[in-house]
């Protein structure tokens, strides 16, 4: 059921009023608990299943990583104090902090607590190519020819060959650092890292409950010993409706991401929050790190998805500024550039695909010239929660002479059949793994062909990858930049893809809230969060 605006408001106002009036007592706990929801269920705790949203906020609560990023992904320190890299770029050398402890735990014996260690540092790298443990994480490590703990303060890693964007690698959540001692523990009833909270109880599918971390290692300006709330409660209402309408009664701190179920209640077309909630809510919106497009698989027996002539007109068929602002509330940046989203160092500043139904026309007619096929036909395969946007290119395409079918199917299906090859079209996205353009282009190398790499269109081109190997070669940024500035424009030339939008984070909390802050990995960080009575 979609609230209606007097009834939202109504309902927003009240409760708010409600919670504004309770009871000292309930007030003074409340400041010192954040809660949210995660509606899509956190299958694991162990950071090597940190593979999506719903898992990585609750590690990044847990654990620590040798390097970590700050809001706008300049690579700083974490577990580790400094480091250095070898001249050739094959070796880096991590020094420890001397004094992080790991979570209060009984399993560390009289003291419930130890240092952390080099060796653990070694175990929980190493952990992720176990066969045993099966992490989804391993291919980080895939380029790594050893990991030694030196000493107890000390640790190097030597790749296989040089790749300037490792750093960034590490500190993802898969590179988590955990104790030796997990090996005879649970993860659902003993995860211990060194982050600001640590593990209190998890009832599956009802309630998540961390506590504030009395030995972590980060102070504040003042001096002050971080975390500033006392505990985390993450609740599983289970769809998106449920946990906005908690959020309005005041059960939850913030929301993030923006649902079609309730997203014309709350924010106008051009992306702002209405003016009758800005006294109870704060709106943040950046640039995410995430690409929405539509894929062709280029090995297809079809003509259409062959033709470089029908993909680009495909491209120029549709207003993606007119989409955003009426499909998504202005959340959002139009796709009329290449793979590569805003935020990232080596976007192309070649012009990519306007709105231009005219010169779409043109190459549709030159397409049947050179194939013979007079009724061009598109098959697109999307996800339930993408079928507003597909229907409304559909729309826009069938003007150009195209017949258009959508095929809508399960998510998990839509990954299955596009790693397989089994589909002409599919929308899909990519959110970075770590933040470094290579990643986003790593999707058009040859060598990374699915179902055994990420190159789910099968595009090969030999001038790709050449400026893509040398791109891996390359640690001077400015230069390698100006290589992932060439093969973005390779990408807008062959048009294996349709860049739909440059995705945003989009983030609603209470006005009780203060110190959240949002980044371009939408990285939900609680370590300087306080709320106010």
């Amino acid at each position: 059921m979609k609230l209606n605006s007097s009834f939202f408001t109504f309902i927003l106002l009240t409760v708010w009023s409600i919670t504004s009036c309770t009871s000292p007592k309930s007030s003074t706990k409340d400041h010192l608990v954040f809660r949210y929801n995660e509606h899509a269920n956190i299958t694991s705790l162990d950071p090597a299943f940190a593979k999506d949203q719903r898992n990585i906020w609750p590690a990044h609560q847990l654990y620590n990583t040798l390097v970590k990023l700050d809001d706008e992904l300049n690579i700083e320190t974490d577990l580790a104090k400094s480091w250095s890299i070898s001249e050739d770029g094959l070796v880096y050398t991590f020094t420890l902090h001397d004094d992080i402890y790991f979570h209060q735990h009984q399993v560390f014996g009289k003291d419930s607590t130890r240092q952390v260690l080099a060796s653990d540092v070694e175990y929980s790298l190493k952990r992720l190519t176990d066969p045993e443990v099966a992490s989804p994480g391993s291919w980080i490590i895939s380029n790594v020819e050893h990991i030694s703990a030196l000493n107890d303060r000390i640790v190097e890693i030597r790749l296989k060959q040089k790749f300037p964007a490792f750093l960034g690698l590490l500190s993802s959540k898969f590179c988590s650092i955990i104790p030796k001692e997990m090996e005879s523990l649970d993860f659902q009833t003993s995860p211990i890292g060194t982050g600001p909270f640590k593990f209190k109880r998890w009832e599956i599918g009802e309630k998540l409950v961390l506590r504030k971390n009395d030995l972590y290692f980060k102070m504040d300006a003042q001096g002050n010993r971080l975390p500033y709330l006392e505990a985390v409660a993450i609740t599983f209402l289970p769809d998106k409706q449920s946990e906005f309408l908690a959020f309005v009664q005041g059960k939850l701190d913030f929301l993030s991401g923006l649902d079609p179920s309730y997203k014309d209640e709350l924010i106008t077309t051009s992306g702002e929050l209405k003016s009758k909630f800005k006294s109870l809510i704060e709106m943040e919106k950046s640039p995410y790190l995430n690409t929405e497009y539509l894929g062709f698989y280029l090995d297809s027996n079809t003509k259409e998805a062959q033709s470089k002539a029908f993909r680009k007109a495909i491209n120029f068929a549709f207003d993606r500024v007119k989409m955003i602002k009426y499909l998504r509330n202005n959340i959002g940046i139009p796709g009329n550039k290449g793979f590569i989203p805003e935020g990232l160092s080596g976007q192309t500043r070649s012009d990519g695909y306007s709105y231009q139904p005219e010169k779409a026309k043109e190459l549709i007619q030159k397409f049947k010239d050179e194939t013979g096929v007079s009724r061009p036909k598109l098959i697109i395969s999307t996800n339930p929660s993408y079928v507003d946007l597909v229907e409304f290119i559909q729309k826009e395409v069938q003007k150009i002479g195209v017949q258009v079918e959508i095929n809508v199917m399960p998510p998990s299906t839509i990954r299955q059949k596009r790693s397989a090859g089994q589909l002409d079209n599919f929308r899909a996205s990519w959110i970075a793994d770590y933040p470094d353009a290579i990643n986003y282009l790593s999707l058009f190398y040859s060598q990374n062909l699915s179902p055994n790499g990420p190159n789910y269109t099968h595009f090969k081109n030999k001038s790709y990858d050449k400026l893509f190997e040398k791109a891996l070669g390359t640690t001077v940024d400015s230069l390698r930049y100006q290589l992932y500035a060439q093969m973005d424009s390779i990408v807008i030339e062959e048009a294996p893809i349709i860049p739909l939008y440059y995705d945003e984070v989009v983030r609603f909390r209470s006005k009780t809230v203060e110190g959240l802050g949002i980044n371009p990995l939408n990285l939900l960080d609680l370590s300087r969060v306080k709320k106010i009575k």
